[in-house]
């Protein structure tokens, strides 16, 4: 669980401190208090602690603003809840859902099967044993799709990793001015490549690699992450932006980096 989850303290520190965000400069406690539902003696002093912290400065009677350093620990914890609210919507399993899963052995409608989630796939395999199970709804073999309903537990899935390199634009000098070397190490333990641009594709060519995906970059590593992909995205520089808007709201870690 995230930490700003982890008890209610920290929980009413990080609603407190939106509070202030949203209401600055001139703050209310007693505003705050009836929001967050604490006493105004609890806001002064979770206020006080923030102040201390600098995370919040104070600049008068009932006048705070929030630091660039409350700023940054408000986006990064915002993105750790919604990484866990997303986690929660998609993966803990609602009793009255269907999906389908890739049997791994015979299944037969009715069994009990464990679910696991492998290569960004549902997976279904006989017997209740795992920390996810469901209820098959249908008869299938071995790497055949089964429905599947009566989910419970927590599928156990890691949000993936996407590392974005950019390349310059043909004008700049394209795929020639990469590092073809470390480019091709790079993609080697990916389990997905995509590129965006013509010079991206030409650069992982060259690195004896072929793109899976060449439209939409950003939005496909974005699902691939969030089912636990290891994503490798080569951007011509111009097209940059169009991949990492989609990985901002990703409930994944990425980074941008440059192999020129």
């Amino acid at each position: 669980m995230v930490d700003v989850l982890a008890d209610k303290r920290t929980a009413t520190r990080f609603r407190i401190l939106v509070e202030i965000a949203d209401r600055q400069p001139a703050v209310s406690q007693g505003e705050i208090a009836d929001a967050v539902g604490v006493t105004s003696q609890a806001v002064s002093e979770y206020i006080r602690e923030l102040v201390e912290d600098d995370l919040v400065t104070k600049e008068g009677r009932s006048r705070y603003s929030v630091t660039k350093e409350g700023v940054d620990w408000l986006l990064r914890t915002s993105a750790d809840v919604r990484r866990y609210a997303d986690r929660v919507s998609e993966d803990v399993l609602g009793a009255v859902q269907e999906d389908a899963a890739v049997a791994t052995a015979a299944v037969d409608s009715g069994e009990t099967v464990s679910l696991d989630m492998r290569d960004g796939l549902l997976h279904a395999t006989p017997g209740g044993d795992g920390p996810a199970t469901g209820v098959a709804t249908t008869d299938a073999d071995a790497d055949e799709e089964v429905g599947v309903t009566g989910f419970e537990g927590i599928i156990d899935l890691d949000p993936g990793e996407v590392t974005v390199y950019q390349v310059p634009s043909v004008r700049s000098g394209g795929s020639d001015v990469m590092d073809t070397d470390r480019l091709r190490d790079a993609v080697a333990d990916a389990d997905l490549v995509a590129a965006a641009g013509v010079e991206a594709v030409v650069a992982l060519r060259r690195a004896d690699a072929e793109p899976a995906v060449t439209f939409a970059a950003g939005d496909v590593a974005a699902e691939a992450a969030s089912r636990g992909q290891r994503v490798v995205v080569v951007a011509v520089a111009d097209q940059l932006g169009r991949v990492t808007d989609p990985l901002r709201d990703a409930p994944a870690n990425y980074r941008v980096t440059d192999l020129t």
